[in-house]
């Protein structure tokens, strides 16, 4: 019934291996610059750990401190003895990255194994992912996994659904992984193509990458005929495989013998009690090579009380239910508002104001840019304006890495509330 003796060790037993765990973290993270730096300052050293709560004891580390050690400073070792590179996307500012020696990698995939036999993917089982490879952690954290387990493991990649769709059949693919939008369309693709989802051969389908409802979940469920699981992940953690559901669908296992979670009040940063909403902060226990202590996540959830009913003895948090800061995730793709400003802001021709749209058509998360242009560019001619447009959604595509529709619209016509500009307009239905 579980893929490691760790998932039911007793609670006591593994809050000792945590303690064991994080003092090497720290011994570890001291041979990096920014580490060594931060605990010299704050006079801290792995002897300050006796117990488990001593955690709070060290300073947090965020996505500005992240991005201020870009691209070494994190990094324990000679680069030479890394393996694999990881970063967020875009191209202007200063991204994150995150880098893995061959150990972490298989840690990593042992994980990953963890994590698809415990929603009962098992070795006899064809997996096909239908994750983007790449710098995105998540086509390759599942893959690794899917090996690892033993699965025949199909690298089918994102979008093109005919040749899912073929390749499924074919293939008799038994378990998918899918961001929770793409399901929902890829089953309308299904029904297009003049197949009955009941009658394919999935029976396991791997949800991640992108917030969504339990509502989101049950439709995914019964428009493709199939168990669909949700997980946790972030590429500052590795990438997929920091938390995942059981059969029991009943909230996502922490790994705890390999991150050490906390839940804090974001605007205090004290600890909240089990079943209080607020931001997860994450540590990892056995990566070696750039280990990262007390990372606000920025994501927002709650420990749920009691002990799962599959008998694993971690500690299980609820689906993301939103973000500390304002961070977007459209198909499945982190995107900052920010990252929009430095691209548009940058032209010529465009005003002082723009709007994020977000907007849901059919399953699909869509995002639209509307643009204030200078009276002097914002003309007659139709063949400048459709240029313009398609200047700007190229350079936000290779900055954001998803294509969003641009709407031209005259300087100072964007709505301004209290002097003040919109940024984000989110006008998805709120799912029930």
């Amino acid at each position: 019934m579980y893929f490691d003796k760790a998932e039911v060790l007793e609670r006591s037993k593994l809050e000792k291996l945590q303690v064991e765990r994080l003092k090497k973290t720290i011994d570890l993270a001291a041979n990096s610059p920014y580490y060594s730096e931060s605990f010299k300052k704050n006079n801290i050293n792995s002897s300050v750990i006796k117990t488990i709560h001593d955690v709070k004891r060290l300073p947090f580390t965020t996505k500005t401190d992240l991005r201020s050690q870009y691209p070494h400073g994190l990094l324990t070792k000679p680069l030479d003895e890394f393996v694999r590179l990881h970063a967020s996307s875009g191209t202007t500012g200063t991204p994150t990255a995150v880098f893995y020696t061959q150990k972490d990698l298989d840690t990593w995939a042992d994980l990953m194994a963890r994590s698809l036999y415990a929603v009962g993917v098992r070795r006899s089982d064809i997996l096909q992912n239908m994750s983007g490879y790449g710098l995105f952690t998540g086509g390759l954290g599942i893959h690794y996994g899917s090996e690892r387990l033993g699965c025949l493991t199909i690298p089918a990649g994102a979008g093109n659904t005919k040749r899912q769709i073929k390749l499924i059949r074919d293939f008799n693919v038994t378990a998918l992984h899918i961001i929770p939008s793409f399901a929902l369309y890829f089953a309308g693709k299904v029904r297009e193509e003049g197949f009955n989802p009941a009658d394919m051969p999935w029976k396991i389908a791997l949800i991640g990458a992108e917030p969504h409802t339990e509502y989101t979940r049950h439709k995914i469920e019964e428009e493709l005929h199939i168990k669909a699981y949700n997980s946790y992940g972030l590429t500052e953690m590795n990438g997929p495989g920091v938390a995942f559901e059981c059969t029991e669908q009943s909230g996502m296992h922490v790994w705890e013998d390999s991150y050490l979670a906390e839940i804090i009040d974001p605007k205090t940063g004290e600890s909240v009690p089990d079943g209080e909403i607020g931001e997860l902060v994450m540590t990892t226990l056995t990566r070696e090579g750039m280990p990262i202590i007390r990372y606000r996540t920025r994501d927002l959830t709650r420990f749920i009380p009691g002990q799962c009913k599959c008998g694993r003895t971690s500690k299980r948090i609820d689906r993301i239910v939103g973000r500390a800061d304002d961070m977007l995730i459209i198909k499945g793709v982190n995107i900052y508002p920010m990252q929009i400003e430095n691209i548009i802001m940058a032209m010529p021709e465009v005003g002082q104001n723009y709007l994020i749209e977000l907007f849901r058509e059919g399953f699909i998360d869509q995002i639209k840019v509307k643009v204030e242009i200078k009276d002097q560019y914002f003309v007659e001619d139709m063949r400048a304006l459709q240029g313009l447009q398609k200047k700007i959604a190229s350079k936000l595509r290779d900055e954001i890495l998803v294509t969003p529709r641009v709407e031209l619209v005259q300087h100072d016509s964007i709505q301004k509330s209290e002097g003040k500009a919109k940024r984000v307009l989110d006008l998805r239905e709120v799912e029930a």
